[in-house]
């Protein structure tokens, strides 16, 4: 019996999943204490990495794009309903939560990602090699999405303040599931050979050779358990919120960084795997799970704040200020000198990350 014990104990990735469920339903809607914070936060570190883990595996047993776009759903579901679920506990003060967590996300997949992947891998095998038909559209996506949902409502008349009326909401969300659906299929089945990984000259990696493929039982293990660890990290995010807003307000920083925080903690699954991906020169994958990420992010997250608008009480703010816009056309203009090449040096990686310094360091100091 204490050997089984031990043996399990040693598999991880099988272990925390669990841990983090049982802390979850133990902190639930409950005041922690800091030493609770302090746990709560070692199991979401230690639940990122297991979810990572099956997550590469689904991914290997599926393959490109395929499993990006498992992680990428995964997470972006759940997150969505991290922010209703935050937006009906947090009254007036949340009207611009959705807003500024899907911004940040749009953010950080977009120059964090995208550009740690390009850094890690042009300094590992000297050019970041990725394909430009694929990664060019994904990119179109994100930008009309963006601007749609994030842009527009700052301009539009039809309701005061930077919203959208009942309307143009309903445009939006049904907008933004269409141009998602559109580009899962393009993606997926039509043009599916566009958004896999390719060698220096050019060549498809329709297979990944570096460990034998999964078998179906194990693929199906871990995606049970990718799905109990994503639920935790989200879960255990909302426990530790009201701490992060505290520690945010005694700060004296505005409320817009708890949507900056919050994205950051929920897109690690995807940070960790597009960075391992990139360090085995599978670069479109990288790019695949922060474009993907960012597409998800709007066109998940705006249909659904769209239809708890209904009962939430409390305006609903998705329009940008002018210094994101800025922001977000320069990450635009620069994501597509990045990929219309279709190949970056670790210039192109630290441009993007230096957007994303400027970004965080002007979401602390407006």
């Amino acid at each position: 019996m204490i050997t089984r014990v031990r043996a399990l104990s040693t598999q991880w990735t099988v272990v925390m999943p669990l841990i983090a469920i049982v802390l979850l339903a133990f902190t639930w809607g409950r005041d922690l204490p800091g030493a609770v914070v302090a746990v709560v936060a070692v199991v979401l570190a230690v639940s990122v990495l297991a979810a990572v883990h099956h997550a590469e595996v689904v991914a290997h047993r599926v393959g490109e794009p395929f499993g990006s776009l498992v992680l990428a759903v995964a997470v972006t579901i759940i997150e969505v309903a991290l922010i209703v679920t935050l937006m009906a506990d947090g009254g007036a003060k949340s009207s611009t939560l959705a807003r500024d967590t899907v911004f940040a996300a749009v953010m950080i997949t977009c120059n964090g990602i995208v550009g740690v992947s390009l850094l890690a891998a042009a300094l590992r095998h000297r050019v970041a090699i990725f394909q430009s038909e694929g990664t060019g559209g994904a990119l179109a996506t994100v930008a009309t999405l963006a601007t749609l949902c994030l842009v527009l409502p700052t301009f539009t008349t039809s309701k005061i303040g930077p919203e959208f009326s009942t309307s143009q909401l309903v445009f939006s969300a049904v907008a933004a599931l269409v141009l998602y659906g559109l580009f899962v299929a393009t993606q997926t089945v039509r043009h599916r050979d566009y958004f896999l990984p390719i060698t220096k000259h050019g060549e498809v990696i329709d297979a990944d050779d570096h460990a034998d493929v999964p078998s179906t039982r194990t693929a199906l293990f871990s995606l049970g358990l990718l799905a109990l660890a994503l639920v935790a990290v989200v879960g255990l995010t909302k426990g530790v919120s009201k701490t992060i807003e505290q520690g945010v307000a005694a700060a004296g920083m505005p409320q817009a960084v708890v949507g900056v925080i919050i994205a950051l903690l929920v897109l690690l699954p995807e940070t960790i795997a597009a960075l391992r991906a990139a360090r085995r020169d599978r670069v479109q994958t990288s790019l695949n799970l922060a474009l993907g990420s960012s597409m998800a992010s709007i066109g998940l997250t705006v249909p659904a704040v769209a239809i708890a608008s209904y009962w939430l009480t409390g305006p609903l703010v998705l329009g940008l200020g002018a210094t994101h816009m800025v922001l977000l056309a320069l990450t635009m203009v620069v994501a597509t000198l990045t990929i219309v090449p279709g190949r970056a040096t670790p210039l192109q990686g630290g441009v993007h990350l230096v957007i994303l310094a400027a970004y965080i360091e002007l979401a602390v100091t407006p």
